[in-house]
């Protein structure tokens, strides 16, 4: 059993974590603590997240961040690392489970990529993290479709910086401190959604792939939801849009009432005498 008192910093810092998590709004007016300060989630929606950042893969191989994209689909990045007491496995907990939830798959019409906040990780400890979690996963296209990444301080706070992932390292309790929320990408690999916390609804993470992907990977009936549903970012969930859903419903009622008024028509022709070039109703 841990002692209480190497426990605690360990709590205390997944709190102010959690706490950190919610994006840096303009009309906030009380301090951050001290120990928070720089920590948290700056929404840079629309930035280009740079492909040429050097890094090393979960099999040691040299790679550019772009090299693990997969192109013409969409990413869904997070910042963790593999030593990391307890916030990062809760987070990667969940967003497994709520892949696993999803029809899509890792691998095939997404990817995800994981990229460690620590600078002295090493790819075999990544390499433990990938299987662990692509393990959980359990789909055949899982392994190629989670990357896990290790890099210089320079590589890891470019990409950080990019998405407004303040971190920052923690010597009390020898952890880093960081907020946890997933930033899912464009196929351009530009910034388009943040998901915050460590449990993400599985119906939120599809249309957010979903809205997130090329137009080309959207069936029909999902172009119909997401115009019927917007994205809600302080609920952190998809909320309906009263406007498109009346829209949508008068639509309808039209079309029904277009097939109720033919099949009358047709009732009317085909009774004796009728006069099927009049098309007047009884």
């Amino acid at each position: 059993m841990p002692r209480l008192s190497s426990f605690v910093p360990t709590a205390l810092v997944a709190a102010a974590s959690v706490l950190a998590s919610a994006p840096a709004r303009a009309d906030r007016q009380e301090p951050l603590p001290k120990e928070l300060e720089g920590v948290g989630i700056t929404e840079h929606l629309g930035a280009q997240v740079p492909l040429d950042t050097p890094f090393r893969d979960e099999e040691g191989r040299e790679v550019r961040f772009g090299d693990v994209l997969r192109p013409g689909r969409p990413t869904i990045l997070t910042l963790n690392y593999s030593n990391c007491a307890m916030l990062c496995s809760l987070q990667l907990t969940g967003l497994v489970k709520a892949m696993r939830g999803v029809d899509w798959s890792a691998g095939a019409e997404f990817q995800v990529v994981t990229v460690s906040l620590d600078p002295n990780e090493k790819p075999e400890r990544a390499k433990q993290s990938h299987d662990r979690y692509t393990g959980e996963y359990g789909r055949p296209s899982g392994a190629a479709g989670w990357r896990f990444l290790v890099g210089s301080e320079t590589s890891i706070r470019a990409i950080a910086n990019t998405v407004g992932f303040g971190y920052k390292w923690d010597d009390d309790s020898k952890q880093f401190v960081h907020a946890p929320a997933l930033m899912l990408l464009r196929p351009d690999a530009k910034v388009a959604r943040y998901l915050y916390g460590i449990d993400y609804p599985p119906t939120t993470l599809r249309l957010s792939l979903r809205e997130t992907a090329d137009g080309k990977m959207i069936s029909a009936v999902d172009q119909l939801i997401l115009f019927c549903f917007h994205y809600d970012a302080d609920k952190g969930r998809y909320a309906p849009m009263a406007q498109n859903l009346m829209r949508v419903g008068a639509a309808g009622t039209i079309a029904l009432l277009a097939v109720f008024v033919t099949a009358l028509l047709r009732r009317e022709r085909r009774k004796p005498g009728g006069d099927a070039g009049s098309g007047t109703l009884p």
